[in-house]
């Protein structure tokens, strides 16, 4: 009886070549799952709009995978848990308050274009997530700045409208935030665990903090992008962010508020988009840092993070180049 031989592939991808049981599915899955601490405390502020939202984000995500793989004759990849995540980083990014189709659209435009009609998974220039958002608040700046007051509870939510730390901050100064919160012990303690006003998944720096802490101690993500990121948006802050002038400004609050804890841990460290060489990923964090400062203290916009990342993603390639490690075990031409 005859058998029939067994087809060996051989499959071939660029360097670095490194053995390691990790998968892209259980990477993306596990990063869904460091998220989850400041989702909790999303749907805890802010109620089932949070959970609402969210869903709405992460089907449109799931579903444009699906429908263009489909489409194109393509694997399908669903499974792999990267709709998802964008999906839920997309809602994250979302206020609690917007209609239903904003979510919609923007998914099809973070995993449809940008993330599926470059090829897919591992080769999108931009962050798929910071795009969908960066479309809403383009098409809809309205609908994507309004802001609802947090309530703490999940049934019979306030929808009373309100201005973020940022936006306060930015439109009548650091003496209006203390007299709204109090003190500075307690407006730092608000933007800590989250009570304030902003989008679902960057309220609760706390929350924040714990996912990050979890995903630094699986070494899914190293230092070099959050800290530098941090780093670069505190000391311009401080020296820049004073109207009393130099080196009379908040570093704390600029690091508190807005989405500068869930862009510096979980999107400006995407894999795809962020540079591969540690060097490059100081330089990248650096100037998401650079840009962060400049928007929030110069621009229209009270917040900058989104359009930072943004636009250091246009350099990765061109960091990385310029930046790339030393082959192990080659020399330099002596000069003649």
């Amino acid at each position: 009886m005859a058998v029939a031989k067994k087809e060996h592939q051989l499959i071939v991808s660029v360097s670095p070549h490194i053995r390691s049981e990790e998968t892209v599915s259980r990477i993306m899955w596990t990063v869904s799952l460091s998220l989850l601490p400041a989702f909790a405390m999303g749907v805890y502020y802010f109620g089932p709009k949070a959970v609402y939202v969210t869903a709405l984000c992460i089907i449109g995500s799931l579903f444009s995978e699906w429908i263009v793989e489909k489409m194109a004759g393509k694997e399908l990849t669903i499974r792999d848990g990267s709709a998802f995540l964008t999906g839920l980083l997309l809602g994250m990014n979302m206020p609690a308050s917007v209609p239903f189709y904003i979510p919609l659209v923007s998914s099809f435009v973070a995993v449809a274009i940008t993330k599926q009609l470059f090829g897919g998974i591992g080769y999108n220039i931009f962050n798929p997530a910071l795009v969908g958002r960066a479309f809403a608040l383009i098409t809809w700046p309205r609908a994507m700045t309004t802001w609802l007051t947090p309530t703490a509870s999940f049934i019979g939510m306030d929808a009373k409208t309100t201005a973020t730390p940022l936006g306060i901050l930015k439109e009548e100064g650091m003496h209006k935030l203390i007299e709204i919160f109090g003190d500075k012990m307690t407006l730092y303690t608000k933007l800590l665990i989250g009570h304030r006003a902003g989008s679902l998944g960057e309220t609760s720096v706390i929350a924040l903090l714990i996912g990050a802490a979890f995903l630094i101690y699986k070494r899914y993500i190293t230092w070099h992008i959050p800290i530098s990121f941090l780093a670069t948006v505190a000391v311009i802050t401080w020296i820049f962010g004073g109207k009393e002038g130099l080196f009379t400004g908040d570093p704390i609050v600029h690091l508190l508020s807005g989405g500068l804890i869930l862009g510096a841990f979980f999107m400006a460290t995407d894999y795809v988009t962020c540079p591969s060489v540690r060097k490059g990923q100081i330089v990248f964090g650096i100037g998401c840092g650079f840009l962060t400062a400049l928007i929030r203290l110069k621009a229209g916009y009270p917040e900058g993070v989104m359009f930072a990342i943004l636009l250091m993603n246009c350099f990765s390639p061109l960091i990385d180049r310029n930046l790339k490690s030393r082959v192990f075990g080659a020399r330099k031409e002596a000069k003649k």
